[in-house]
């Protein structure tokens, strides 16, 4: 007799209501024009220009005509900074993030803005260490300074909690990224198939705060601009210290 297989873990589902929840991107990606327009000022080639960037834009491409992992009728359309949602679903990394593959993105967010810096100065930190530079101690580039925006969102409806935290460890372990993304990514696959909208679960980057991963473009509410950050990196011996400025109000 086979033994039987173990059932797939299932998170509990709970109601959840968040208000002013933060998400750090960089702040080149919050205007709602483009940057093209500082390649030429005459109208027919920035026409011209942008057509040509359009056609390998991931967000433009999936407003059109969708992408592998999300359809144009999942996407957002005709409300304010549509752009800054559809592009958090089309722009997947190449490895993914914690709860999605490189197939589709998802919006990450945050019950405190420092939970988001945490995460922010953590991955920054890692890409800057990866970077070969043979001029400077360590090889690696000696300061970077970096600018975010602060994009704040309303979430209401049933999202899966990973709760108590113990339980579900194996989701979030904190390293080696991305290996340890395999099993969280395995799950999420699973729980957006079955009509998920969601998880809630603890910041693996900052005790005490929670995370959340929307699945859905239509449930990421009011999404707007906050202040914006200037984030400065040092490297020290090990890694990289940092310090963070407000520039925008």
């Amino acid at each position: 007799m086979r033994p039987t297989a173990s059932p797939p873990i299932r998170p509990p589902i709970g109601n959840v209501h968040w208000q002013n929840s933060h998400r750090l991107i960089p702040s080149r990606y919050s205007e709602s024009g483009t940057v093209l327009s500082d390649l030429t000022s005459d109208p027919e080639d920035l026409e011209n220009v942008v057509l040509l960037d359009g056609a390998t834009n991931d967000r433009v491409q999936a407003e059109q005509r969708g992408l592998i992992g999300i359809s144009t009728f999942e996407l957002v359309y005709g409300i304010p900074n549509a752009h800054i949602v559809n592009a958090a679903y089309t722009h997947a990394s190449e490895s993914g993030s914690r709860f999605s593959d490189s197939t589709r993105g998802a919006w990450y967010a945050a019950d405190r803005q420092k939970a988001s810096i945490a995460e922010v100065v953590y991955h920054k930190s890692r890409r800057l260490s990866e970077i070969i530079v043979p001029d400077e101690p360590g090889e690696r580039p000696a300061r970077d300074v970096s600018t975010y925006d602060d994009w704040l969102a309303n979430f209401r409806g049933d999202f899966h909690v990973l709760e108590p935290p113990e339980d579900f460890s194996q989701f979030l372990q904190p390293e080696p990224v991305p290996q340890c993304y395999a099993s969280s990514q395995e799950l999420a696959r699973r729980l957006l198939n079955e009509g998920s909208n969601g998880i809630v679960y603890p910041c693996v980057r900052y005790p005490d705060s929670k995370c959340l991963v929307c699945f859905r473009p239509a449930l990421v509410y009011n999404p707007r601009q906050s202040e914006r950050l200037e984030i400065t990196f040092t490297a020290n011996k090990s890694g990289y210290d940092h310090r963070v400025r407000r520039v925008r109000f």
